[in-house]
């Protein structure tokens, strides 16, 4: 009655304003708090169940590090098997034999051929004797001539005297000639030779029967230089 009546005592457009917003406001709460309590539901709660008994896992095994273990080698020895052979049982005869004398032969004097000497080698031909030398046709020092002196020995301004040793044929010409004594030049012993051997003659040497035979002859030459 009391309400009522102030209602009726109140009865405004503005307190009648203010008391719908306020029943709207309240509506409104309450249906939030009713989206809020639908829209997070209530959590579930899962409970897992652990046996006692059951032993922890075992740890993983420790890999022990390898280590290079040295090679031993064996050295092998071979030995070769022993061959065992049978005895020989074989019985051998100890008793002595006798023999038969040894007869020999008569031998007669053995005959012997002996090769006839060879015949005795001929005597030489008796050497013929030599009667008459060999003798130069002219005096060796003509063949030669202040022109035939050698060219170095001139330069040189050699001189002396050589000694030589002609060997003549039976035809009477110089088939060798050797340097007995030098003149202290090279040049005038060659040259001396070279003169004899193509420039002397000679009256060949004769044996006992009258034939010409070889003969040696020996002379020098002394060498002067010209004025």
């Amino acid at each position: 009655m009391a309400e009522s009546a102030y209602l009726q005592t109140n009865k405004s457009p503005t307190a009648l304003t203010v008391v719908i917003l306020m029943h709207g406001a309240a509506l409104g709460a309450l249906a939030l708090s009713k989206m809020e309590v639908i829209k997070d539901p209530p959590t579930k709660t899962v409970v897992t169940w652990i046996p006692e008994d059951v032993p922890p896992p075992p740890p993983p095994p420790t890999v022990e590090p390898q280590v290079d273990q040295p090679v031993q080698r064996q050295v092998v020895t071979t030995v070769p098997p022993v061959i065992k052979r049978p005895i020989d049982q074989t019985v051998f005869d100890t008793t002595p034999v006798e023999y038969p004398p040894l007869q020999y032969a008569e031998q007669g004097p053995v005959e012997r051929i002996v090769p006839p000497a060879p015949p005795p080698p001929s005597p030489p031909p008796p050497k013929a004797i030599k009667v008459e030398p060999a003798r130069a046709k002219t005096n060796l020092a003509s063949y030669v001539s202040d022109a035939d002196y050698p060219a170095t020995a001139l330069r040189s301004e050699e001189q002396g005297a050589t000694r030589f040793r002609l060997t003549v044929g039976p035809d009477g010409r110089v088939t060798q000639c050797a340097v007995t004594g030098s003149s202290g030049s090279s040049s005038l012993d060659a040259t001396t030779c070279k003169l004899m051997k193509s420039r002397a003659r000679f009256i060949a040497a004769r044996d006992s029967s009258g034939n010409p035979t070889g003969d040696t002859v020996t002379s020098t030459i002394r060498w002067v230089l010209p004025e």
